[in-house]
């Protein structure tokens, strides 16, 4: 296998899966932004479609991170601080100008197709022996990419009404 064919390869994979997705509404990428004169917020940085551990867009993949609902803030109590201060983060992507209940990635990371193709990885991407892969979980093993992307491409297909 010559230098060429991994980045081929994956560079396919992913076209291919752009193509299957392409219909298919894609979720709301946000950027945290902060000011001295407003309260902080989530802003619209783009948008990708969700496939599992990455968001595709249209020209570039990214690692998921932080997936949000976009909610008004409203007074109300709670049993956990968390519970506090996942409501603060909903509200402020609502206060960055997304609609409420539209969903939000934050805390997404750029995946550097090009060291993964030169046989490194980022991200959960991974070159293993010459195949694209993907660790889907924390402690999960890598996964061939087309696999992955086929069943996932699957389930958001079946779950359209």
């Amino acid at each position: 296998m010559t230098s060429s064919e991994p980045d081929a390869s994956l560079a396919m994979l992913l076209d291919r899966a752009r193509a299957a997705l392409s219909g298919l509404p894609q979720e709301a990428l946000g950027r945290e932004k902060t000011s001295r004169w407003r309260a902080p917020r989530i802003v619209r940085a783009g948008s990708a479609w969700h496939v599992g551990v990455l968001l595709i867009a249209d020209d570039a993949v990214f690692a998921t991170a932080e997936v949000l609902r976009a909610a008004a803030p409203v007074r109300r109590g709670y049993a956990a601080e968390s519970a506090r201060a996942r409501a603060e983060r909903c509200a402020e992507a609502s206060r960055g100008g997304f609609a409420d209940g539209e969903t939000v990635h934050v805390g997404w990371t750029p995946i550097d197709v090009a060291a993964v193709s030169a046989g490194g990885s980022s991200g959960p991407l991974a070159l293993a022996d010459g195949v694209p892969s993907v660790r889907w979980s924390a402690s999960g093993a890598l996964m061939p990419l087309a696999a992955y992307l086929e069943d996932r491409i699957a389930l958001l297909r079946d779950a359209r009404p």
